[in-house]
Protein backbone atom coordinates (compact mmCIF):
# COMPACT_ATOMS: atom_id res chain seq x y z
CA UNK A 1 0.00 0.00 0.00
CA UNK A 2 1.02 3.85 -0.35
CA UNK A 3 1.65 6.36 2.05
CA UNK A 4 -0.66 9.38 1.31
CA UNK A 5 2.26 11.55 0.04
CA UNK A 6 3.18 8.33 -2.12
CA UNK A 7 -0.50 7.71 -3.54
CA UNK A 8 -0.42 11.69 -4.54
CA UNK A 9 2.65 11.38 -6.84
CA UNK A 10 1.57 8.46 -8.48
CA UNK A 11 -2.25 10.14 -9.14
CA UNK A 12 -0.46 13.14 -10.23
CA UNK A 13 -2.61 15.32 -7.18
CA UNK A 14 -1.59 17.32 -4.32
CA UNK A 15 -1.49 15.46 -0.34
CA UNK A 16 -3.99 18.37 0.53
CA UNK A 17 -6.93 17.74 -2.12
CA UNK A 18 -6.26 13.93 -1.01
CA UNK A 19 -6.85 14.66 2.37
CA UNK A 20 -10.07 17.15 1.48
CA UNK A 21 -11.72 14.11 -1.00
CA UNK A 22 -10.90 11.88 2.42
CA UNK A 23 -13.32 14.68 4.21
CA UNK A 24 -15.99 14.83 1.89
CA UNK A 25 -16.12 11.21 1.24
CA UNK A 26 -15.28 11.19 -2.32
CA UNK A 27 -11.97 8.82 -1.63
CA UNK A 28 -11.16 7.88 1.50
CA UNK A 29 -7.81 5.69 2.21
CA UNK A 30 -7.82 1.56 2.50
CA UNK A 31 -6.67 2.06 5.62
CA UNK A 32 -5.55 4.49 8.61
CA UNK A 33 -3.60 3.49 11.34
CA UNK A 34 -5.87 3.79 14.54
CA UNK A 35 -2.45 4.85 16.65
CA UNK A 36 -0.63 7.68 14.32
CA UNK A 37 -4.04 8.17 11.91
CA UNK A 38 -1.71 7.79 8.35
CA UNK A 39 -3.47 7.14 5.74
CA UNK A 40 -2.79 4.26 3.18
CA UNK A 41 -4.00 3.60 -0.38
CA UNK A 42 -3.94 0.78 -2.91
CA UNK A 43 -3.52 1.01 -6.27
CA UNK A 44 -6.79 0.01 -7.21
CA UNK A 45 -7.99 3.61 -6.06
CA UNK A 46 -6.06 5.08 -8.49
CA UNK A 47 -9.35 4.33 -10.72
CA UNK A 48 -11.28 6.12 -8.30
CA UNK A 49 -9.33 8.90 -8.47
CA UNK A 50 -9.13 9.50 -12.07
CA UNK A 51 -13.05 9.58 -12.16
CA UNK A 52 -12.91 11.65 -9.50
CA UNK A 53 -10.67 14.38 -10.86
CA UNK A 54 -12.03 13.81 -14.48
CA UNK A 55 -15.76 14.99 -13.17
CA UNK A 56 -14.35 17.89 -11.49
CA UNK A 57 -12.53 19.05 -14.72
CA UNK A 58 -16.15 18.23 -16.53
CA UNK A 59 -17.59 20.70 -14.27
CA UNK A 60 -19.51 18.82 -11.68
CA UNK A 61 -20.08 19.95 -7.86
CA UNK A 62 -18.22 17.47 -5.67
CA UNK A 63 -21.81 16.13 -4.47
CA UNK A 64 -22.62 15.29 -8.09
CA UNK A 65 -19.18 13.67 -8.17
CA UNK A 66 -19.66 11.39 -5.45
CA UNK A 67 -23.18 10.14 -6.61
CA UNK A 68 -21.80 9.52 -10.56
CA UNK A 69 -18.57 7.66 -8.69
CA UNK A 70 -20.91 5.33 -6.21
CA UNK A 71 -23.13 4.43 -9.22
CA UNK A 72 -20.02 3.22 -10.97
CA UNK A 73 -20.08 5.13 -14.02
CA UNK A 74 -17.97 3.15 -16.83
CA UNK A 75 -15.05 4.51 -19.19
CA UNK A 76 -17.68 5.14 -22.27
CA UNK A 77 -20.08 6.97 -19.71
CA UNK A 78 -17.41 9.26 -19.05
CA UNK A 79 -16.28 9.89 -22.35
CA UNK A 80 -19.05 10.67 -23.39
CA UNK A 81 -19.94 13.16 -20.41
CA UNK A 82 -16.60 14.71 -22.06
CA UNK A 83 -17.61 14.93 -25.43
CA UNK A 84 -20.68 16.76 -24.12
CA UNK A 85 -18.50 19.28 -22.26
CA UNK A 86 -16.27 19.73 -24.83
CA UNK A 87 -19.25 20.40 -27.03
CA UNK A 88 -20.22 22.81 -24.70
CA UNK A 89 -16.93 24.48 -24.10
CA UNK A 90 -16.73 25.53 -27.85
CA UNK A 91 -19.78 26.97 -27.86
CA UNK A 92 -18.82 28.73 -25.04
CA UNK A 93 -15.81 29.65 -26.42
CA UNK A 94 -16.94 30.88 -30.12
CA UNK A 95 -19.43 32.65 -28.28
CA UNK A 96 -17.34 34.73 -25.93
CA UNK A 97 -15.05 35.30 -29.33
CA UNK A 98 -17.72 36.90 -31.23
CA UNK A 99 -18.86 39.09 -28.73
CA UNK A 100 -15.10 40.66 -29.00
CA UNK A 101 -15.60 40.78 -31.68
CA UNK A 102 -18.47 42.82 -31.34
CA UNK A 103 -16.56 45.21 -28.71
CA UNK A 104 -13.96 45.74 -31.19
CA UNK A 105 -16.69 46.66 -33.86
CA UNK A 106 -18.10 48.72 -31.18
CA UNK A 107 -14.83 50.58 -30.07
CA UNK A 108 -13.75 51.53 -33.36
CA UNK A 109 -17.41 52.67 -34.16
CA UNK A 110 -16.71 54.91 -31.28
CA UNK A 111 -12.80 56.22 -32.26
CA UNK A 112 -14.59 56.87 -35.75
CA UNK A 113 -16.69 58.91 -35.12
CA UNK A 114 -16.85 61.67 -37.29
CA UNK A 115 -13.15 60.91 -38.26
CA UNK A 116 -14.29 58.21 -41.33
CA UNK A 117 -14.64 59.73 -44.74
CA UNK A 118 -17.63 60.06 -46.16
CA UNK A 119 -16.41 61.18 -49.82
CA UNK A 120 -17.07 57.01 -51.04
CA UNK A 121 -21.21 57.57 -50.13
CA UNK A 122 -23.41 57.60 -53.70
CA UNK A 123 -26.88 58.03 -54.23
CA UNK A 124 -27.38 55.92 -56.90
CA UNK A 125 -30.46 54.10 -58.43
CA UNK A 126 -30.35 50.53 -58.13
CA UNK A 127 -32.11 48.05 -60.54
CA UNK A 128 -34.50 45.16 -60.39
CA UNK A 129 -32.83 41.55 -59.96
CA UNK A 130 -33.94 38.24 -60.24
CA UNK A 131 -32.66 36.00 -57.12
CA UNK A 132 -33.66 32.98 -55.42
CA UNK A 133 -33.53 32.78 -51.41
CA UNK A 134 -33.79 31.34 -48.51
CA UNK A 135 -35.53 33.40 -45.05
CA UNK A 136 -35.40 32.42 -41.44
CA UNK A 137 -36.12 34.70 -38.90
CA UNK A 138 -33.61 36.30 -36.48
CA UNK A 139 -34.12 37.96 -32.99
CA UNK A 140 -33.31 41.16 -33.48
CA UNK A 141 -30.86 43.32 -35.81
CA UNK A 142 -27.83 42.81 -33.66
CA UNK A 143 -24.74 41.30 -35.10
CA UNK A 144 -24.54 38.21 -32.45
CA UNK A 145 -28.09 37.34 -33.97
CA UNK A 146 -28.15 38.35 -38.00
CA UNK A 147 -24.86 36.01 -38.11
CA UNK A 148 -25.34 33.07 -37.08
CA UNK A 149 -28.68 32.90 -39.20
CA UNK A 150 -27.52 33.93 -42.60
CA UNK A 151 -24.62 32.22 -42.53
CA UNK A 152 -26.33 29.13 -42.51
CA UNK A 153 -28.68 30.28 -44.56
CA UNK A 154 -26.79 31.52 -47.68
CA UNK A 155 -24.48 27.67 -47.13
CA UNK A 156 -27.85 25.56 -47.75
CA UNK A 157 -28.86 28.30 -50.59
CA UNK A 158 -25.86 27.25 -52.49
CA UNK A 159 -25.83 23.98 -52.29
CA UNK A 160 -29.54 23.62 -53.13
CA UNK A 161 -28.38 25.95 -56.02
CA UNK A 162 -25.74 23.55 -56.87
CA UNK A 163 -27.94 20.46 -56.48
CA UNK A 164 -30.31 22.35 -59.00
CA UNK A 165 -27.55 22.21 -61.47
CA UNK A 166 -27.65 26.08 -60.99
CA UNK A 167 -24.99 28.84 -60.71
CA UNK A 168 -25.18 32.32 -58.81
CA UNK A 169 -25.35 34.49 -61.71
CA UNK A 170 -24.24 37.38 -59.59
CA UNK A 171 -23.49 38.62 -56.33
CA UNK A 172 -25.44 37.16 -53.26
CA UNK A 173 -27.77 40.30 -52.08
CA UNK A 174 -29.11 40.48 -47.99
CA UNK A 175 -31.95 41.91 -46.93
CA UNK A 176 -33.89 42.51 -43.90
CA UNK A 177 -37.18 43.41 -42.61
CA UNK A 178 -39.00 43.17 -39.87
CA UNK A 179 -41.09 40.04 -38.85
CA UNK A 180 -44.83 39.37 -39.06
CA UNK A 181 -44.34 38.61 -35.22
CA UNK A 182 -42.95 41.81 -34.03
CA UNK A 183 -41.48 42.16 -31.02
CA UNK A 184 -37.80 43.28 -32.61
CA UNK A 185 -37.69 40.13 -34.98
CA UNK A 186 -35.85 40.75 -38.36
CA UNK A 187 -36.75 38.46 -41.57
CA UNK A 188 -33.64 37.50 -42.93
CA UNK A 189 -33.38 37.52 -46.06
CA UNK A 190 -30.39 35.48 -47.96
CA UNK A 191 -30.80 35.69 -51.60
CA UNK A 192 -28.46 34.96 -54.61
CA UNK A 193 -28.91 36.61 -58.15
CA UNK A 194 -29.59 33.62 -60.94
CA UNK A 195 -30.55 34.15 -64.58
CA UNK A 196 -33.97 33.83 -65.77
CA UNK A 197 -36.16 30.85 -65.97
CA UNK A 198 -35.34 29.23 -62.41
CA UNK A 199 -38.03 26.56 -61.39
CA UNK A 200 -37.89 26.90 -57.42
CA UNK A 201 -37.23 24.41 -55.16
CA UNK A 202 -37.23 24.55 -51.75
CA UNK A 203 -35.72 27.89 -52.38
CA UNK A 204 -37.75 30.92 -53.82
CA UNK A 205 -37.51 32.89 -56.80
CA UNK A 206 -38.10 36.62 -57.06
CA UNK A 207 -37.55 40.02 -58.41
CA UNK A 208 -36.52 42.07 -56.25
CA UNK A 209 -37.48 45.40 -56.56
CA UNK A 210 -35.39 48.67 -57.52
CA UNK A 211 -34.49 50.71 -55.45
CA UNK A 212 -34.86 54.42 -56.88
CA UNK A 213 -32.88 56.12 -54.90
CA UNK A 214 -30.05 54.70 -52.58
CA UNK A 215 -27.56 55.74 -50.25
CA UNK A 216 -24.59 53.56 -50.90
CA UNK A 217 -20.90 52.86 -49.03
CA UNK A 218 -18.32 49.96 -49.73
CA UNK A 219 -17.62 48.51 -46.63
CA UNK A 220 -14.12 46.31 -46.91
CA UNK A 221 -13.34 43.45 -44.47
CA UNK A 222 -15.44 40.95 -43.01
CA UNK A 223 -19.50 41.95 -41.63
CA UNK A 224 -18.60 41.21 -38.39
CA UNK A 225 -16.91 44.85 -38.40
CA UNK A 226 -19.09 46.57 -40.13
CA UNK A 227 -20.45 48.80 -37.56
CA UNK A 228 -18.43 51.98 -38.32
CA UNK A 229 -19.19 51.80 -42.21
CA UNK A 230 -22.48 51.38 -41.33
CA UNK A 231 -23.03 54.16 -38.97
CA UNK A 232 -20.62 56.58 -41.52
CA UNK A 233 -23.38 56.00 -43.80
CA UNK A 234 -26.43 56.67 -41.20
CA UNK A 235 -24.40 60.09 -40.26
CA UNK A 236 -24.01 60.97 -43.94
CA UNK A 237 -27.78 60.23 -44.27
CA UNK A 238 -28.55 62.32 -41.37
CA UNK A 239 -26.18 65.05 -42.19
CA UNK A 240 -27.63 66.04 -45.51
CA UNK A 241 -31.09 65.81 -44.97
CA UNK A 242 -32.50 62.84 -46.52
CA UNK A 243 -34.75 59.65 -44.87
CA UNK A 244 -34.31 56.30 -44.79
CA UNK A 245 -36.92 54.07 -45.83
CA UNK A 246 -36.47 50.59 -44.35
CA UNK A 247 -33.17 48.47 -43.41
CA UNK A 248 -29.68 48.51 -45.82
CA UNK A 249 -29.23 45.55 -48.34
CA UNK A 250 -25.71 44.12 -48.66
CA UNK A 251 -24.41 43.30 -51.76
CA UNK A 252 -21.45 41.05 -51.45
CA UNK A 253 -19.22 42.21 -54.25
CA UNK A 254 -16.17 40.03 -53.31
CA UNK A 255 -16.27 37.02 -50.52
CA UNK A 256 -13.02 35.51 -50.84
CA UNK A 257 -12.42 32.53 -48.30
CA UNK A 258 -10.36 35.29 -45.85
CA UNK A 259 -13.17 37.19 -44.54
CA UNK A 260 -11.30 40.09 -43.49
CA UNK A 261 -10.88 40.84 -47.43
CA UNK A 262 -14.53 41.17 -48.05
CA UNK A 263 -15.86 44.14 -50.04
CA UNK A 264 -19.55 44.43 -49.75
CA UNK A 265 -21.73 47.52 -50.83
CA UNK A 266 -24.43 48.81 -48.08
CA UNK A 267 -27.24 49.91 -49.79
CA UNK A 268 -29.79 52.12 -47.91
CA UNK A 269 -33.21 53.16 -49.77
CA UNK A 270 -34.26 56.39 -49.57
CA UNK A 271 -37.46 57.92 -49.48
CA UNK A 272 -38.66 59.79 -52.77
CA UNK A 273 -37.75 63.50 -53.10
Amino acid sequence: MFTIGDFARHGRVSVRMLRHYDATGLLHPDHVDPATGYRRYGAAQLARLNRVIALKDLGFTLQQVRAIVDAEVGAEELRGMLRLRQAELEAAMAEAAARLVQVEARLRAIESEGQMPTDDVVIKSVPAVRVAELTATAASFGPEDIGPVIGPLYDRLFALLAAAGTAPAGPGIAYYEDAPEGGGAILVHAAVQVAAPLQEGAFRVLDLPPLPRAATIVHRGSMDSVLPTAQTLARWIDTHGHDPSGYPREVNLECPADRTAWVTELQTPLTAL
